[in-house]
């Protein structure tokens, strides 16, 4: 692929653009999203029209492969040093801050935790941004009870800030990401912008694991592709599950054990590219690391396909557009959190 293929400076064919401020980018995936004009298994993703002015994370290995495919400067070190480097203002602010804390497979210590208390940045640079709008994302076990407290404490430190607040979850494969994943995003408008209003899920049967990555069945190892895979043998910790043929792809996960789950039909875990399309990266897109921190890369970062569907929304957002736009049918995924200035979802 040619250097820097995927641009963060773009603009929509109807000249809409937008400036914004990316926080724990990671390797890119919800960077990527939300500027669209990429491909994935046959699908066209249009560019937004967002633009990343400013983009930080503090994993070297992840920057280095930020920069690989964007060639857009992206800011490396710890976020609270890097603060005083914001530009004086953007559009929309967007980050999923570290989620170890948050997930069932991690301490559960909530935003007590070392780094899932790292939300307050994004808290702050919305405070100094005064962005139309802001994009927080996190897993789907957020709204466990357990971690009421911490959910409540986070709304309301960006409810004080004046914004308008929806929070839901969303299941990845219901937006054409071929991976069951559940994440929650928590989507801020300025009190002067319309209220945000979730993209609605797609009528379309999901993309079941051999149709997303059937066709590397056949292939070698190749590093440059970054189809390789780890020889861990099966053990008894988790992740060692067998893909199904005819079902989407499980979480993908980044805790590099070796415990990355097995082919549908062949005898060895998926490839760092397999995994990569199961998070729906396209093809083009290079990880130049090495298989654990890939691996890493890919499992934290945000579906770029998912972050598109929720790019739209907000772009519709700013643009005050009247295109429909009606959160999805699933009543069992939609959370309604009671917390002054969150819109409530109908259930």
């Amino acid at each position: 692929m040619d250097k820097h293929k995927f641009s963060t400076d773009n603009t929509d064919k109807e000249g809409f653009r937008a400036s914004v401020v990316s926080m724990f980018a990671g390797c890119g995936g919800l960077d990527l999203g939300f500027i669209g004009g990429f491909d994935f298994l046959g699908t066209h993703y249009e560019a937004t029209g967002f633009e990343i002015v400013w983009a930080n994370e503090i994993d070297r290995d992840a920057c280095k492969t930020y920069r690989m495919n964007f060639g857009h400067d992206i800011i490396e070190g710890d976020v609270h040093k890097c603060m005083d480097t914001l530009p004086v203002y953007a559009d929309v602010v967007i980050g999923g801050f570290p989620c170890q804390d948050i997930s069932i497979n991690g301490k559960m210590a909530g935003i007590s935790g070392r780094r899932s208390g790292l939300y307050s940045a994004i808290v702050d640079a919305v405070r100094r941004l005064g962005p139309k709008a802001f994009v927080v994302e996190n897993v789907g076990s957020i709204l466990l009870q357990k971690h009421k407290s911490s959910l409540d404490t986070i709304l309301g430190d960006f409810s004080i800030l004046g914004y308008t607040l929806n929070c839901q979850r969303y299941d990845a494969s219901q937006y054409g990401v071929p991976q069951t994943r559940q994440r929650v995003f928590i989507v801020g408008s300025r009190s002067d912008i319309r209220p945000f209003t979730p993209p609605r899920a797609l009528t379309a049967a999901p993309i079941t694991a051999k149709e997303a990555i059937g066709d590397l069945e056949q292939a070698g190892e190749d590093k440059s592709t970054a189809h390789v895979w780890s020889k861990a043998k099966a053990s008894c910790e988790q992740g060692n599950r067998r893909m199904v043929a005819d079902r989407p792809g499980y979480t993908i996960r980044s805790e590099c054990h070796g415990n990355i789950q097995f082919h549908y039909s062949l005898p060895r875990r998926i490839s760092m590219r397999e995994a990569a399309r199961f998070q729906s990266f396209p093809d083009e897109f290079v990880f130049p690391c090495g298989l654990r921190q890939t691996e890493r890369q890919i499992g934290n970062a945000v579906p770029p396909v998912l972050a598109w569907h929720v790019a739209q929304a907000v772009k519709a957002t700013l643009a005050g557009s009247d295109r429909p736009i009606v959160p999805a049918d699933t009543t069992d995924l939609n959370t309604t959190v009671h917390l002054p200035g969150l819109t409530h979802l109908p259930g």
